[in-house]
Protein backbone atom coordinates (compact mmCIF):
# COMPACT_ATOMS: atom_id res chain seq x y z
CA UNK A 1 0.00 0.00 0.00
CA UNK A 2 1.50 3.31 -0.97
CA UNK A 3 2.13 5.37 2.20
CA UNK A 4 1.56 9.18 2.01
CA UNK A 5 2.96 11.65 3.92
CA UNK A 6 2.20 14.84 4.51
CA UNK A 7 4.76 17.14 5.64
CA UNK A 8 4.27 20.75 7.82
CA UNK A 9 6.92 23.21 7.30
CA UNK A 10 7.05 25.06 10.71
CA UNK A 11 9.24 28.05 11.12
CA UNK A 12 12.50 26.07 12.60
CA UNK A 13 11.86 22.78 11.57
CA UNK A 14 9.58 20.62 8.85
CA UNK A 15 7.02 17.86 10.71
CA UNK A 16 6.72 15.01 8.51
CA UNK A 17 3.06 13.20 8.85
CA UNK A 18 1.01 10.40 7.68
CA UNK A 19 -2.70 11.09 7.45
CA UNK A 20 -3.41 7.21 7.55
CA UNK A 21 -2.49 7.20 10.89
CA UNK A 22 -4.63 9.89 12.11
CA UNK A 23 -7.49 7.15 13.40
CA UNK A 24 -4.39 5.03 15.28
CA UNK A 25 -3.26 8.37 16.54
CA UNK A 26 -6.22 9.52 18.17
CA UNK A 27 -6.57 6.25 19.71
CA UNK A 28 -3.61 5.80 21.24
CA UNK A 29 -3.95 9.29 22.45
CA UNK A 30 -7.73 8.53 24.19
CA UNK A 31 -6.17 5.50 25.53
CA UNK A 32 -3.25 6.70 27.66
CA UNK A 33 -4.65 9.58 28.16
CA UNK A 34 -2.14 12.37 26.21
CA UNK A 35 -3.44 15.92 26.30
CA UNK A 36 -0.49 17.94 24.97
CA UNK A 37 0.24 21.08 25.80
CA UNK A 38 0.47 22.91 22.38
CA UNK A 39 -0.01 21.84 18.62
CA UNK A 40 3.13 21.50 18.05
CA UNK A 41 4.54 19.87 21.48
CA UNK A 42 1.73 17.12 19.56
CA UNK A 43 2.86 17.35 16.28
CA UNK A 44 6.56 16.56 17.75
CA UNK A 45 5.31 13.67 19.62
CA UNK A 46 3.06 12.18 16.76
CA UNK A 47 6.45 12.37 15.08
CA UNK A 48 8.46 10.14 16.91
CA UNK A 49 4.97 7.80 17.98
CA UNK A 50 4.73 7.33 13.98
CA UNK A 51 8.71 5.93 13.37
CA UNK A 52 8.09 3.99 16.84
CA UNK A 53 4.77 2.47 14.62
CA UNK A 54 6.81 2.00 12.00
CA UNK A 55 9.62 -0.11 13.67
CA UNK A 56 7.46 -1.80 15.67
CA UNK A 57 5.37 -3.08 12.45
CA UNK A 58 8.95 -3.90 10.66
CA UNK A 59 10.05 -5.81 13.93
CA UNK A 60 6.35 -7.71 13.54
CA UNK A 61 6.42 -8.65 9.63
CA UNK A 62 10.06 -10.56 10.58
CA UNK A 63 8.66 -12.09 13.83
CA UNK A 64 5.67 -13.34 11.75
CA UNK A 65 8.40 -14.76 9.43
CA UNK A 66 10.35 -16.73 11.78
CA UNK A 67 13.09 -14.02 12.29
CA UNK A 68 12.21 -13.42 15.68
CA UNK A 69 11.15 -15.21 18.94
CA UNK A 70 8.82 -12.06 20.47
CA UNK A 71 6.64 -9.55 18.73
CA UNK A 72 6.21 -5.54 19.79
CA UNK A 73 3.18 -3.35 20.43
CA UNK A 74 2.05 0.11 20.37
CA UNK A 75 2.45 1.06 24.18
CA UNK A 76 2.07 3.84 26.56
CA UNK A 77 5.84 4.56 25.82
CA UNK A 78 5.00 4.96 22.12
CA UNK A 79 5.03 8.44 21.62
CA UNK A 80 8.69 8.69 23.81
CA UNK A 81 12.20 8.46 21.96
CA UNK A 82 13.95 5.74 23.06
CA UNK A 83 16.99 8.02 24.73
CA UNK A 84 13.90 9.54 26.65
CA UNK A 85 12.83 6.23 28.15
CA UNK A 86 16.23 4.93 28.85
CA UNK A 87 16.60 8.41 30.99
CA UNK A 88 13.60 7.64 33.07
CA UNK A 89 13.48 3.60 33.70
CA UNK A 90 16.99 2.31 32.83
CA UNK A 91 18.34 3.29 36.53
CA UNK A 92 20.17 0.28 37.94
CA UNK A 93 23.38 1.85 38.86
CA UNK A 94 25.78 -0.97 39.43
CA UNK A 95 28.32 -0.08 42.46
CA UNK A 96 30.46 -2.15 44.88
CA UNK A 97 29.70 -3.57 47.95
CA UNK A 98 31.20 -6.57 50.08
CA UNK A 99 28.54 -8.88 50.86
CA UNK A 100 27.97 -11.15 53.76
CA UNK A 101 27.73 -14.15 51.75
CA UNK A 102 27.95 -16.09 48.19
CA UNK A 103 27.75 -18.96 46.43
CA UNK A 104 30.32 -21.03 44.50
CA UNK A 105 30.92 -19.93 40.70
CA UNK A 106 31.17 -23.70 40.01
CA UNK A 107 29.00 -25.09 37.23
CA UNK A 108 25.53 -25.84 39.19
CA UNK A 109 24.02 -29.19 38.87
CA UNK A 110 20.55 -28.50 37.08
CA UNK A 111 19.93 -32.12 36.08
CA UNK A 112 17.35 -32.82 39.33
CA UNK A 113 15.65 -29.14 38.86
CA UNK A 114 11.97 -29.00 37.52
CA UNK A 115 11.83 -28.29 33.95
CA UNK A 116 9.30 -25.59 34.97
CA UNK A 117 9.23 -23.05 37.59
CA UNK A 118 6.65 -20.52 38.50
CA UNK A 119 6.52 -18.76 41.84
CA UNK A 120 3.65 -16.46 40.89
CA UNK A 121 1.35 -20.23 41.64
CA UNK A 122 2.88 -20.52 45.32
CA UNK A 123 2.07 -17.29 46.33
CA UNK A 124 5.72 -15.75 46.42
CA UNK A 125 4.76 -12.93 44.49
CA UNK A 126 2.79 -9.60 45.18
CA UNK A 127 1.14 -7.42 41.91
CA UNK A 128 3.09 -6.29 39.00
CA UNK A 129 4.35 -2.60 40.17
CA UNK A 130 4.03 0.68 38.27
CA UNK A 131 7.12 3.12 38.96
CA UNK A 132 5.32 5.79 36.50
CA UNK A 133 7.97 8.51 35.57
CA UNK A 134 10.29 7.62 38.22
CA UNK A 135 13.47 5.06 37.71
CA UNK A 136 12.47 3.08 41.04
CA UNK A 137 12.99 -0.51 39.08
CA UNK A 138 16.26 -1.12 41.75
CA UNK A 139 13.56 -0.65 44.68
CA UNK A 140 10.77 -2.75 42.98
CA UNK A 141 13.28 -5.66 42.16
CA UNK A 142 14.91 -5.97 45.52
CA UNK A 143 10.96 -5.61 47.51
CA UNK A 144 9.75 -8.54 44.89
CA UNK A 145 12.88 -10.60 46.08
CA UNK A 146 12.15 -10.10 49.96
CA UNK A 147 8.70 -10.37 49.69
CA UNK A 148 8.83 -14.19 48.49
CA UNK A 149 11.40 -14.90 50.96
CA UNK A 150 9.40 -12.97 53.63
CA UNK A 151 6.52 -15.52 52.31
CA UNK A 152 8.57 -18.48 52.22
CA UNK A 153 9.17 -17.99 56.05
CA UNK A 154 5.56 -16.99 57.31
CA UNK A 155 3.05 -17.95 54.56
CA UNK A 156 2.52 -14.11 54.54
CA UNK A 157 2.48 -12.05 51.26
CA UNK A 158 3.12 -8.54 52.27
CA UNK A 159 3.77 -5.65 49.91
CA UNK A 160 6.82 -4.20 50.91
CA UNK A 161 7.74 0.03 50.79
CA UNK A 162 10.09 1.10 47.37
CA UNK A 163 9.15 4.50 48.96
CA UNK A 164 11.07 3.60 52.15
CA UNK A 165 14.04 2.64 50.24
CA UNK A 166 13.83 5.08 47.84
CA UNK A 167 14.31 8.05 50.77
CA UNK A 168 15.90 6.40 53.57
CA UNK A 169 18.80 4.24 51.71
CA UNK A 170 20.97 7.63 50.38
CA UNK A 171 23.91 6.25 52.65
CA UNK A 172 23.81 2.94 51.43
CA UNK A 173 24.55 4.63 47.80
CA UNK A 174 21.09 4.32 46.22
CA UNK A 175 19.68 7.89 44.59
CA UNK A 176 15.74 6.96 44.67
CA UNK A 177 13.79 8.34 41.05
CA UNK A 178 17.38 8.70 39.76
CA UNK A 179 18.62 5.09 40.38
CA UNK A 180 20.01 2.17 43.10
CA UNK A 181 20.85 -1.15 43.61
CA UNK A 182 19.14 -4.21 44.63
CA UNK A 183 22.64 -5.13 46.76
CA UNK A 184 22.66 -1.56 48.33
CA UNK A 185 18.89 -1.85 49.10
CA UNK A 186 19.11 -4.93 51.00
CA UNK A 187 22.40 -3.72 52.80
CA UNK A 188 20.15 -0.61 54.19
CA UNK A 189 16.87 -3.47 55.08
CA UNK A 190 19.85 -5.26 57.41
CA UNK A 191 21.16 -2.65 58.84
CA UNK A 192 17.99 -0.60 59.56
CA UNK A 193 16.61 -4.00 60.78
CA UNK A 194 13.68 -3.66 58.39
CA UNK A 195 11.92 -2.20 55.96
CA UNK A 196 8.06 -0.38 56.44
CA UNK A 197 4.80 -1.85 54.67
CA UNK A 198 3.50 -0.62 51.08
CA UNK A 199 0.27 0.36 53.17
CA UNK A 200 2.24 2.45 55.82
CA UNK A 201 4.53 4.14 53.00
CA UNK A 202 2.66 4.29 49.95
CA UNK A 203 4.64 4.62 47.09
CA UNK A 204 4.76 8.66 45.39
CA UNK A 205 6.83 7.99 42.63
CA UNK A 206 8.86 11.12 43.40
CA UNK A 207 12.23 11.53 45.85
CA UNK A 208 11.08 12.26 49.65
CA UNK A 209 12.15 12.68 53.13
CA UNK A 210 12.37 9.44 54.70
CA UNK A 211 9.60 8.40 57.12
CA UNK A 212 10.32 5.06 57.97
CA UNK A 213 8.40 4.17 60.94
CA UNK A 214 9.43 1.23 63.11
CA UNK A 215 6.04 0.06 64.01
CA UNK A 216 5.24 -0.36 60.37
CA UNK A 217 8.20 -2.82 59.05
CA UNK A 218 6.93 -5.24 57.00
CA UNK A 219 9.71 -7.69 56.86
CA UNK A 220 13.82 -8.10 57.62
CA UNK A 221 16.60 -10.23 56.10
CA UNK A 222 19.66 -11.30 58.02
CA UNK A 223 22.02 -11.35 55.06
CA UNK A 224 21.97 -11.90 51.11
CA UNK A 225 23.37 -13.26 48.59
CA UNK A 226 25.25 -12.33 44.73
CA UNK A 227 24.81 -15.25 42.64
CA UNK A 228 27.81 -15.55 40.46
CA UNK A 229 28.43 -13.69 37.10
CA UNK A 230 26.85 -14.99 34.03
CA UNK A 231 26.57 -18.27 35.77
CA UNK A 232 23.23 -19.38 34.43
CA UNK A 233 23.18 -22.14 36.06
CA UNK A 234 23.28 -20.85 39.32
CA UNK A 235 20.99 -18.32 38.41
CA UNK A 236 18.12 -21.29 37.43
CA UNK A 237 19.27 -23.42 40.69
CA UNK A 238 18.69 -20.78 42.80
CA UNK A 239 15.04 -19.59 41.18
CA UNK A 240 14.16 -23.29 41.44
CA UNK A 241 15.29 -23.63 44.78
CA UNK A 242 15.17 -20.36 46.81
CA UNK A 243 12.10 -18.23 45.27
CA UNK A 244 12.10 -15.15 43.09
CA UNK A 245 15.11 -13.46 42.20
CA UNK A 246 16.27 -9.64 41.45
CA UNK A 247 18.29 -9.19 38.32
CA UNK A 248 19.17 -6.85 36.47
CA UNK A 249 19.47 -6.86 32.42
CA UNK A 250 20.63 -4.47 29.29
CA UNK A 251 17.20 -2.47 28.86
CA UNK A 252 18.58 0.12 26.50
CA UNK A 253 16.81 -1.54 22.92
CA UNK A 254 14.19 -0.17 21.79
CA UNK A 255 12.70 -3.54 21.22
CA UNK A 256 12.61 -3.85 25.06
CA UNK A 257 10.28 -0.14 25.32
CA UNK A 258 8.25 -1.59 22.69
CA UNK A 259 8.11 -5.77 24.24
CA UNK A 260 4.65 -7.45 24.26
CA UNK A 261 4.84 -10.96 24.17
CA UNK A 262 7.55 -14.08 23.28
CA UNK A 263 10.70 -14.91 24.22
CA UNK A 264 12.59 -11.63 24.47
CA UNK A 265 16.15 -12.05 22.44
CA UNK A 266 18.04 -9.35 21.70
CA UNK A 267 21.41 -9.53 19.73
CA UNK A 268 22.01 -5.73 20.45
CA UNK A 269 22.00 -6.68 23.91
CA UNK A 270 25.31 -6.06 26.11
CA UNK A 271 25.48 -8.88 29.24
CA UNK A 272 27.81 -6.46 31.20
CA UNK A 273 26.20 -2.93 30.64
CA UNK A 274 22.96 -3.40 33.15
CA UNK A 275 20.85 -0.46 33.29
CA UNK A 276 17.29 -1.69 34.60
CA UNK A 277 16.43 -3.91 37.32
CA UNK A 278 13.61 -6.56 37.76
CA UNK A 279 12.60 -9.84 39.32
CA UNK A 280 12.99 -13.26 38.10
CA UNK A 281 9.81 -15.00 39.50
CA UNK A 282 10.60 -18.67 37.45
CA UNK A 283 11.76 -20.15 34.23
CA UNK A 284 10.23 -22.48 31.45
CA UNK A 285 9.92 -23.34 28.09
CA UNK A 286 7.98 -21.60 25.51
CA UNK A 287 7.34 -22.53 21.70
CA UNK A 288 10.61 -24.45 21.98
CA UNK A 289 12.35 -21.70 23.64
CA UNK A 290 13.51 -21.87 27.43
CA UNK A 291 13.01 -18.42 28.72
CA UNK A 292 12.73 -16.89 32.64
CA UNK A 293 9.47 -15.62 33.67
CA UNK A 294 10.46 -11.35 35.12
CA UNK A 295 8.31 -9.18 36.42
CA UNK A 296 8.69 -5.70 35.19
CA UNK A 297 8.11 -2.25 37.11
CA UNK A 298 5.60 -0.58 34.23
CA UNK A 299 2.11 -1.81 35.54
CA UNK A 300 -0.39 -4.39 34.09
CA UNK A 301 -0.63 -2.70 30.23
CA UNK A 302 3.36 -3.66 29.60
CA UNK A 303 4.11 -7.21 27.80
CA UNK A 304 2.54 -9.76 28.82
CA UNK A 305 0.32 -8.34 32.22
CA UNK A 306 3.26 -6.90 33.15
CA UNK A 307 6.09 -9.28 32.69
CA UNK A 308 8.71 -10.48 30.11
CA UNK A 309 9.88 -13.66 29.39
CA UNK A 310 13.83 -13.42 28.73
CA UNK A 311 15.92 -15.92 27.15
CA UNK A 312 17.74 -18.49 29.05
CA UNK A 313 20.52 -20.47 28.12
CA UNK A 314 21.54 -17.97 25.28
CA UNK A 315 24.99 -16.65 26.12
CA UNK A 316 23.65 -14.60 29.02
CA UNK A 317 21.37 -12.87 26.76
CA UNK A 318 21.20 -8.99 28.01
CA UNK A 319 22.90 -10.06 30.94
CA UNK A 320 19.67 -11.46 32.87
CA UNK A 321 22.38 -13.64 34.88
CA UNK A 322 24.89 -10.85 35.86
CA UNK A 323 23.79 -9.70 38.72
CA UNK A 324 21.46 -11.25 40.53
CA UNK A 325 21.11 -11.88 43.89
CA UNK A 326 18.87 -12.77 46.75
CA UNK A 327 18.17 -12.34 50.68
CA UNK A 328 17.64 -14.48 53.54
CA UNK A 329 15.29 -13.68 55.95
Amino acid sequence: MLKVILCLSLVSSTWCLTPELNEEWEQFKADYVRDYKSDLEERERREIWEANYDYINEHNKLADSGHHTFWLGVNKFADMTNEEFRKVHNTYRKTVHKLTESISNRRADITELPTEVDWRKKGYVGPVPNEGQCGACWAFSALGALEGQHFKKTGKLVTLSAQNLMDCSQKEGNYGCEGGLMDSAFLYIKKNNGVDTEVSYPYKAMNGKCQFKRADVGATLSRYVDIPKGNEQALQKSIAEVGPISTAIDASNPSFQFYTKGVYYEPNCKSDQLDHANVATGYGVYNNTEYYMVREVFGLDYGMNGYIMMSRNRNNNCGIATASSYPIV
